[in-house]
């Protein structure tokens, strides 16, 4: 093929194909009118000699052909932006720019506030949009396409599109009502498993989650008497109550000093979960994001707190 010939708008129209797999959206999100999307795609097709997207019902089907190209060519022209933009700037003090985050219940009570305190300081024309994060694989899908900058959480989903930092680690706790709570300080296994638990779902299911996991190796099962679709409403549950929860003990620290409830060390051996900073490998290399993903990098650091010893009885 002759290089000197090819239009290189075909190449962006053909990357913007494969991340919406929708004529009349990829259109829109490079700046073509239906028309003349679909006379780029007739083009792309002339051009290699392939369907390259077949019609469906649920959208523009990729072929073979385009999947072995869709990877060289997003990567080329990823390439030639960050070799446009190579000398630019981003400076925080004076740029007019707005970010899109997606946040999980935890990534808005943890981590959002630290990082919400630093930008008003260091970068007061920066305006932040912070999405909630419902379901993390749907949500990924928009960081992938570039709808949204950055995820932030724990227990995020992978993919090849994307790039991972764990920004620090996060362990469990359990919370009890103050009143209720053994004097001694301490959670026994035996009351964990006899107590009902509270649960915090984002989707409202109560189905079985990490702890769950850890239980079934001990051959144990724990009781969900209720299960809450924010996770800022399961210590208000458990203050009053015979319930007991189990959540990330930044959270509950948070919350016991405000609603009546103590927090315990786990009985089981949960592992820590790593809260992490996700964002598209495509893009990551403009000075904007290249900006934003260090100053959350620096910012966001949460050493785990002192707990007491885990109980064996």
């Amino acid at each position: 093929m002759n290089l000197a010939s090819l239009d290189l708008n075909l190449l962006v129209a053909f990357d913007a194909l494969m991340q919406e797999r929708n004529v009349t959206r990829a259109g829109q999100r490079i700046g073509l009118a239906q028309p003349s999307m679909s006379s780029a795609l007739t083009r792309l097709r002339a051009l290699l000699g392939d369907q390259l997207f077949i019609r469906t019902g649920t959208g523009m089907k990729p072929t073979e052909r385009a999947l072995a190209l869709a990877g060289p060519v997003g990567d080329a022209l990823e390439q030639l932006r960050e070799a446009l933009e190579r000398g630019k700037s981003f400076d925080p003090a004076t740029a007019r720019h707005r970010f899109t985050i997606a946040a999980t219940d935890y990534g808005n009570l943890v981590v959002m506030p630290a990082l919400v305190r630093a930008l008003r300081q260091q970068a007061p024309g920066v305006d932040l949009l912070v999405k909630a994060t419902l379901d993390r694989a749907e949500t990924l899908k928009l960081v992938e396409r570039g709808e949204i900058d950055a995820l932030v959480g724990g227990h995020l989903p992978d993919s090849p599109l994307t790039l991972r930092h764990t920004l620090f680690l996060e362990r469990f706790a359990c919370i009890q009502d103050a009143a209720r709570a053994d004097p001694s300080g301490v959670l026994s296994r035996a009351d964990y498993l006899r107590l009902p638990h509270a649960w915090f779902s984002s989707d409202g299911s109560s189905g079985a989650g990490v702890m769950d996991a850890v239980l079934a190796e001990h051959g144990a099962k724990r009781r969900i008497a209720v299960s809450l679709p924010h996770i800022v409403a399961v210590p208000f549950a458990v203050a009053g109550t015979d319930l007991i929860a189990t959540m990330a003990e930044s959270v509950a620290r948070r919350f016991a000093e405000t609603t009546g409830v103590v927090c315990r060390a786990v009985p089981f051996d949960a592992e820590p979960f790593r809260v992490d900073l996700v964002y598209a490998r495509k893009g990551s290399g403009a000075p904007p994001m290249r900006w934003l993903i260090d100053f959350i990098k620096r910012e966001v650091r949460l050493p785990m707190a002192s707990m007491p010893a885990r109980p064996e009885r």
